[in-house]
């Protein structure tokens, strides 16, 4: 979801393709509650918090390997820039969208507004290789258990450290989840910067259903903004017509 990669490694498509299904179908379970087709508390059911946290973890762990096969052979600002210009774009699109849908639960600060910004922030921190482990770890344990009333101003919520959580449909701020994407960073140098590493995780499998994951996860932001859409209109539709009837 976040920068093109000049030599497709499968085994992150793959990975990433298998993190949008993962969270298509925690959406159209929560969009299931919705429309009280069923009864599942995001809020507060352990289960749905640690499988929220989980798929956002996988995804944010690949925005960090992502930038570093990225910039293997220097960045191409083009490329770079174009698909920044896009999540930017797709960012507002969901704010207004969520603005119309939820008004004072709309969506701020969410994953595509955190990409956005962990996309800059993360190119300054390409090269620090081991040192990503350790200020990644930093950076989470800081967003994890380290509050002060001065983050809760409305300006900066979006850094985190709040003494609650704000009211909004999805909410991602820098810390911790920026010490995620350092981890990924980390990751990326680690797996592909090994040759044996590197070539195992470059080869392509010819299994039909890792392609369709691979194949999804070229296209994960097509299906992320895709998705809601059609879930929440066909619901609409099938609650609408059971009304009627």
């Amino acid at each position: 979801m976040i920068t093109e990669i000049r030599q497709r490694f499968q085994f992150v498509d793959v990975m990433r393709g298998l993190a949008v299904y993962l969270m298509v179908a925690y959406h159209f379970s929560y969009d299931l509650s919705y429309f009280g087709l069923a009864s599942f508390d995001f809020y507060e059911d352990r289960f749905w918090l640690n499988s929220r946290t989980f798929i956002l973890s996988l995804f944010l762990l690949l925005v960090g390997v992502s930038l570093v096969l990225a910039t293997r052979n220097g960045l191409n600002r083009h490329a770079y820039g174009r698909r920044l210009g896009v999540l930017v774009a797709c960012s507002a699109l969901i704010s207004l969208a969520t603005y119309y849908m939820f008004a004072e639960r709309m969506i701020f600060f969410g994953v595509l507004h955190f990409i956005v910004v962990a996309s800059v922030f993360g190119l300054l921190f390409i090269r620090l290789y081991w040192l990503n482990a350790v200020l990644g770890m930093t950076v989470v344990v800081l967003g994890a258990f380290y509050s002060n009333a001065y983050f809760d101003q409305p300006l900066l919520q979006w850094i985190g450290l709040m003494t609650y959580k704000p009211p909004t449909e999805d909410y991602v701020p820098i810390l911790p989840w920026f010490g995620v994407v350092l981890f990924g960073l980390f990751l990326g140098r680690m797996l592909f910067s090994v040759q044996p590493l590197s070539s195992m995780l470059s080869r392509e499998g010819r299994n039909p259903f890792i392609r369709f994951l691979a194949l999804s996860g070229r296209h994960s932001l097509l299906i992320y903004m895709v998705h809601q859409p059609l879930l929440l209109g066909l619901l609409w539709l099938l609650t609408f017509q059971s009304t009627g009837s």
